[in-house]
């Protein structure tokens, strides 16, 4: 298929554009909402056009989207790309708003095209590895959960993720981890309360959170999201009543980390499949979904149950009080 690239991101050059051209993909055309940016990011980046026109690059000839605009324009976008019948690959959050994130999910079924949220971790070998020995029942019922996603932001990457247009860690990394539990453990948050604070990085939204919660009825969760933190590894444990799964270094987007399972008084080192790039696989997916295989690795619905919990998080920040999903 022939893409078209809604964003001139770092995302976009250094990760989904060598994973769409390892699965055979063509990147039509990218759009930047400066029109000489664009045109340097198509130099860059090999790609065929370039444009500051969202109609045009929705227009010709191309059958997708891969939206990795500003979080503020990924309603716009998606809603341009739909209308022109295109299939779409969103970046997280699907939006600001969960009214629009559901009318994008909602547009797209009437549409008749496949819409999928971008949650690249899904493919992840330790992710995939933990959600299959929890369904097999390997630790037990699930007690609670622990994710660490707290790292230091690279310079490069100190723009518009700390102001309100990218609306700061929680729609950054929060939003990865509250998919991640969905993904491994198959429950849904239901209760959050957050605290959230500026660490030096941002003057607002919080640079730094903390989260606790309830997934299904009874399970316990915490998250530790932030952009402050030299050195931490990242990772999540998972504990039930027979045992524990502690997987570590595999909240980033490289395919890197390990996975155990602490029970009976033994530490024991799973074995994890080989992957080179942990976005490939959920275009390969995508693809096959448009071709009428299967489904994305991550829905549209999936997008807006994350945004919904990471708008609660927010939400609990905000006015200091206990949110229930």
């Amino acid at each position: 298929m022939k893409w078209a690239i809604l964003g001139a991101s770092n995302v976009a050059a250094t990760r989904v554009l060598p994973a769409l051209r390892e699965c055979g993909q063509t990147a039509a055309v990218v759009l930047s909402g400066d029109a000489a940016r664009a045109e340097d990011y198509r130099q860059a980046n090999d790609i065929e056009s370039a444009t500051g026109d969202l109609r045009e690059a929705v227009g010709g000839d191309v059958q997708a989207a891969y939206i990795s605009s500003t979080n503020d324009k990924h309603f716009d976008h998606a809603m341009a790309a739909i209308d022109a019948g295109l299939h779409v690959l969103c970046e997280k959050p699907l939006s600001f708003d969960v009214t629009q994130a559901q009318k994008m999910v909602d547009a797209a079924a009437a549409a008749g095209v496949v819409f999928a949220t971008n949650h690249h971790l899904r493919t992840h070998p330790v992710h995939r590895a933990a959600r299959k020995l929890l369904a097999e029942g390997v630790i037990g019922d699930i007690l609670s959960a622990r994710v660490s996603n707290a790292i230091l932001l690279r310079q490069a990457l100190r723009g518009w993720r700390l102001d309100g247009v990218g609306g700061g860690v929680v729609l950054d990394l929060a939003v990865h981890d509250i998919d991640t539990l969905r993904f491994v453990t198959g429950m849904e948050p239901a209760i959050v309360t957050a605290v959230g604070v500026c660490q030096g990085l941002s003057a607002g939204p919080a640079d730094a959170v903390m989260t606790s919660g309830v997934l299904g009825t009874s399970t316990l969760f915490s998250l530790h999201d932030a952009y402050t933190v030299p050195g931490a590894v990242t990772g999540f444990e998972i504990h039930g009543t027979s045992g524990t799964l502690v997987a570590g270094d595999c909240m980033r987007p490289d395919p890197t980390g390990t996975l155990r399972i602490v029970a009976d008084g033994q530490d024991t080192n799973v074995p994890l499949e080989t992957v080179d790039n942990l976005y490939a696989p959920g275009i390969r997916a995508f693809v096959d979904a448009v071709r009428g295989n299967g489904e994305p690795v991550a829905t549209g619905h999936d997008g807006l149950r994350s945004v919904t919990a990471a708008l609660a998080v927010l939400q609990s920040i905000d006015e200091g009080r206990t949110v229930r999903l």
